[in-house]
Order: structure tokens, then sequence, then C-alpha cells
């Protein structure tokens, strides 16, 4: 789907960034510029800004950037045209009707298709639930505590013990055997085609938009896996998306109930605790734990209190932390599991646990002590030396010496002997990388990764000075009348920055300015809206005069120009070019002893 850079334009212009970005980020004016922390990224200093002027945000730590349309689309998760849909209605644009490509039209209407027939299967399961078969699922939904309420509200539903009968149903409503094969909810083989899904109490999943992605279901009598969830599709990822999170989001809470399953979630939010979430069938992810940083700062995991229980919760903590989110520990013996408290206990109980959860740090040396003999003194210093080694991995000295003392009053420990033990371990080890996410936003996300020191050198020699001349052009359109006649975009070597040089100058020369979120809106992919984005954040360090400037900016156009012709002799050397590369090493040595390229 495409729409005119007038209508782009139109859009952004009709919603401030500030203002969008605040609906969802705490913004705080600091000099031109608005903060907060990143909603991308867990940090506990803000690196988050918003530039008005520009109409651009950047994250100088994790460095995502771009325009407002940019940020809705990594915010909701939902593509450029999409974005621009929601940004027109806010700002009361009136979009074109636009002409879509054949393969636009293919790929929205499988996405829409699929969306359709999820939602047309969760009604078929939700129905089959009220028929005298499906008495076996709502029998075990009564049976585990939730109420009629309950089960409307999630959609909760039955499978039908036949392995044919949903796509029977599907095959009725007009949908074919190509189709069905890619919806998660069929085998379509040689043999005929077979229910995902049969017999089975069902779960519908759904995203963060209210729209069934996929489903659940837990077998009804004897029978493997228990429990079965849907096949990946264009609209389901498992390791991205949360059970619960729809209706989570809107809890109004600070953190999240992180639990195991379908039930603890259900359960949790029946007993008035909203904000629980739960992974989908696979162990927590880097991006379930990204998506969850979006929303809140804080998880307590709620997981099962058993062995695997355990070792879940040891796996999930740094991967947690690693996104900048402060994880507790709920504590549920001598119950298994959010669901068997709630009934065993209630409401009531389950809060206490929450106001008393352990620190994850604390649940660690915890879980840790229990394979050391602390009867005996060797296992006993053992258990004192591994302590002391967590400790390094606590970047910040305030922070360590909390813990230090903590440590040192819960297992009756001298503090200061304690405290030179660490001194002694850090002697003897070195400064170690934090283990979990104490370190600071500099250290987790450096400025940019380099493979190897080739490539960072190519990147200072060649792409900084580009970066900083459109961005020198950003802030000055003025530039463009010194420059456009001496530095030509086909002069910027790597290709989406040679796009972005020609996108500016033709604004400049057709409106007198750049706009970078115009710039940035003229590409759709998100991973090059965000590369744009940080190209328009270089500038000159610290402070400069005019002078300073001037000469910096006549330094970079040299610069480019530079690279540009030693990248042109190098391949007419390949080609083998003599009289060419003689031509271009006179026109290097020109560029060279020319004292000023924009006078």
């Amino acid at each position: 789907m495409y729409y005119s850079d007038e209508t782009i334009a139109e859009v952004i212009s009709r919603n401030d960034i500030a203002d969008v970005v605040g609906m969802y980020v705490h913004l705080t004016k600091k000099g031109a510029n608005y903060w907060g922390l990143c909603p991308f990224h867990g940090e506990k200093t803000a690196s988050f800004s918003v530039n008005t002027n520009k109409q651009m945000f950047y994250c100088f730590g994790c460095h995502k950037g771009g325009s407002v349309i940019t940020f809705l689309m990594e915010y909701e998760n939902i593509p450029f045209q999409e974005a621009v849909k929601e940004l027109a209605e806010r700002g009361g644009v009136q979009l074109p009707e636009v002409r879509e490509t054949e393969e636009d039209v293919r790929n929205r209407n499988f996405i829409q298709r699929l969306f359709d027939v999820n939602k047309l299967a969760a009604e078929y399961f939700f129905k089959a639930a009220k028929t005298e078969r499906g008495k076996l699922a709502i029998n075990y939904f009564k049976k585990r505590g939730l109420s009629d309420e309950t089960i409307l509200h999630w959609g909760l539903g039955y499978s039908q013990p036949f392995s044919d009968d949903l796509y029977k149903f599907l095959k009725s409503k007009g949908y074919n055997d190509d189709f069905l094969k890619d919806t998660g909810l069929v085998t379509i083989s040689e043999r005929g085609a077979t229910d995902k899904f049969w017999n089975r109490a069902m779960f519908p999943i759904m995203d963060e938009r209210d729209r069934v992605i996929a489903f659940g279901g837990r077998v009804m009598g004897e029978g493997e896996p228990k429990y079965l969830n849907s096949p990946e599709t264009k609209v389901f990822d498992k390791g991205f998306n949360l059970y619960g999170l729809n209706y989570a989001r809107h809890s109004g809470k600070n953190f999240f109930l992180l639990c195991e399953g379908y039930m603890d979630v259900i359960s949790l939010h029946q007993a008035g605790f909203t904000n629980a979430v739960a992974s989908l069938g696979t162990a927590l992810t880097d991006r379930n734990a990204l998506k969850l940083s979006k929303y809140v700062k804080d998880v307590y995991l709620t997981y099962d209190s058993d062995g695997a229980g355990t070792k879940a919760s040891l796996r999930a903590i740094p991967i947690l932390e690693a996104r900048g989110i402060t994880v507790k520990v709920v504590n549920m013996q001598p119950h298994k599991d959010p669901d068997e408290f709630i009934k065993a206990l209630g409401a009531e109980e389950y809060q206490k646990r929450i106001d008393n959860a352990e620190s994850s740090f604390f649940f660690e040396l915890r879980i840790k002590a229990s394979g050391f003999n602390m009867e005996e003194p060797k296992e006993k210093n053992d258990f004192y030396e591994y302590v002391a080694g967590r400790m390094l991995d606590i970047s910040n000295e305030l922070e360590r010496s909390t813990y230090e003392e903590a440590f040192a009053k819960r297992y009756k420990v001298d503090l200061k002997k304690f405290h030179e033990l660490v001194i002694e371990k850090a002697r003897r080890e070195g400064p170690r990388k934090p283990a979990y996410g104490t370190d600071t936003d500099a250290e987790r996300f450096p400025k940019k990764k380099f493979e190897n020191a080739a490539e960072k050198k190519m990147d200072d020699k060649i792409l900084q000075p580009q970066r900083l001349l459109l961005t020198c052009l950003s802030d000055d359109p003025g530039l463009y009348a010194r420059i456009s006649g001496v530095v030509d975009p086909s002069e910027f070597t790597e290709g989406l920055y040679r796009k972005v040089a020609e996108l500016a100058y033709g604004f400049c020369k057709d409106s007198g300015s750049v706009n970078p979120a115009r710039i940035v809106s003229c590409f759709e992919e998100k991973e090059d809206q965000e590369k744009v984005g940080a190209i328009f954040q270089t500038d000159l360090p610290g402070e400069v005069n005019d002078a300073e400037r001037a000469k910096a900016i006549e330094d970079t156009v040299r610069k480019i120009k530079l690279n540009s012709v030693e990248e042109k002799i190098n391949s007419a050397i390949e080609a083998e070019d003599g009289q060419l590369v003689n031509e271009l090493l006179k026109t290097q040595t020109a560029l060279k002893n020319r004292k000023n390229l924009l006078s």
C-alpha cells in the first residue's frame, strides 16, 4: 500500500511526536528536548529523547529512533500502513484511496483471513462447550473453580471428540485446503485432513489488540500431550506473545505476575490479580522479556514451587534483568502453583505473599545454599566464596554495599570480614562483567557493535562523516546552497545513506528545509526507519562556535569526497583501468591540496 509524501507529511504534522509519545512514556522537558525512560528496553536513567523540532525520537541506550510513525509501529507492533491509519484518525486526516500492489492485497487478505478463521474457530469451540459432549470441558472448568463469568470472559470452549469436526465446519464456511493448512488449526496430508485439537478444553490465545491468534488445549481424560498449543503461524509467535497480556496491560498495576500456564493466569484474574500473564508453551524468551519491559519495570515470578518451577525461575531471572526488569519471586509453599494457592488460602493470603516476595538475588542465593552442607566449615566457606563472587556482578558500589549488609544479616555473617572477602576476591579475579541487569546502559548497549576492528575503522572513516553532514543539513537547511554543487548524493557510498541524501537534497531544493521525520517515513520497513532515525542523531562533540562548526563541516565534506574517490580508485584497479586510476589519483591530490572546498 502506498501513500504519497504529501499525505505522510500531513499525518506527521497533525500528530506532534511529544504528544503521541507522551501517551505511553512519561516525558520531562530538559533543554531543547523531552526525556524519559525508554519503552523499548529497561533502564533506570532516562536516555530516551524526543526532539520536537525534528519530530523525531531517539534512545541513546538501545539506539532505536525514528518518526512518530516509527514509534507507533515499534510500540504497538503494527505495520507501517496500520500506524499511518491510526495516526491519521487521531489527527483528523482523511486518507485518500490508494492502489495496492497485488502482493500487498494478497498479504493483507491472508493475514485478515487468519484472524477471521481463528475468531470463527473460537466461536465454534465456545458453542461446542454448550453441547452435551461439551459438558466434559464445562465440568473441568467448574471443578477448577471457574465461574460462568470467567468462562465467558476468556472465551473458554471445547473441541469435539472427532478428528475432523472443525475441519468440516470450516470447509462448510468456504475455506479451502490450501488456506487451512497454514492456519495451524488442521493438518492436511495424503491421508486426508485432521483437526489439530480434538476432545480438549480450549483456551483461545489473543494478542494485545484482542485478536484471536492461536489456541491452547487441555486433553479431557487420558492422552498426550496433556497441554497442546497451536503451531506458529503468520500471526502467532510463541516466543513473542504472552497469554493474558491483552487484559493485563489495562490492569493499572505497575508490575506483572508471570505464571507458567493458562489456569494460573485465569485463576489469578478471577481472584482480582488482573496483571497476571504467562509465556506460551516454551521457556521465557528474550523477546518475551522485551515485550514485558514495554509495559512494566517490575515482574513477580509466580512459577510452580517444585524443582522444575525453581529451575524455570532461575533461567528467567537473568533474561528479565538483562532487559532492565526488577525481579522478585513469590513463595507459594506449601502449594504448587497460584491456582492451587488461591483455592486453598484465598486472594488475601496471596497478596501477602506478593508483599513479601523475595528479591531475585536472595532467591538465587537461597537455592544455591541448599547445595552446600552449611554444617561443614569448608562447604560453608565455599558458599561464602560463591556469594562474594556474585557480589562482584553488581557494578554499583552503593547497591553492592546494601546487598552485602542484607546478606550478612540474613546469614549471620560478620559484615566486615565478608566485605574483606569480596575485596580479596576482586583482587584475585579482577573486575567482572555484570551477570544480570545491573550494568549500565552504555555497557549493555554499546554505541555501535562491530564484528572486528576493520569494520569499526570503516564506519569511523566512511559512514560517520556522512551521518554528520546529513544531521548538520537537517539542523541548518541553508547549508544546502553551499554543499549542493560540491558534494553529490552519489558520493554517499552506502545505499541507505545515499537514498537519505537524495531525499534531503530534494526537500531542500523543493521547500528549502529538511524534515527528518518525513524522510524516515519514506521507508516502510521498521529496521530501515530506525537506521535512518539514527543518522540524524550525529552531531559535533561538545560546544563549538560558528567558526569551528564551519571548519568541521568543511572537513566533513572533504572526507566524504575523498572516500568516494578512494572507492572509485579501488574499482578502477580491479577493472585494470590504468588511465582512470591516474585521473582519479590526480583528483584525489587536488582535493587534499585545495584549502576551501565550500568557498
